[in-house]
């Protein structure tokens, strides 16, 4: 079984969005496709802004299987 994390979208900077891990104690943000994101839970990519998400930690510790919380 893959770790899974709860993040939060923080804004979109071009194509790419700003997830955080949602936590107090989160680190750096890192920036994924918005388009990956928004088709994989079914949100246009300029809602995502605020929508809070779990993730898988994958290969490299990328985040994948985004789903919507």
């Amino acid at each position: 079984m893959s770790e899974q994390v709860n993040v939060r979208v923080l804004l979109l900077v071009g194509d790419q969005a700003e997830v955080v891990a949602d936590a107090a104690d989160a680190g750096e943000p890192a920036r994924y496709p918005a388009a990956e994101i928004a088709e994989a839970v079914g949100v246009p990519a300029g809602d995502l802004p605020g929508v809070r998400l779990t993730a898988d930690v994958g290969t490299g510790d990328r985040l994948v299987g985004w789903r919507l919380r």
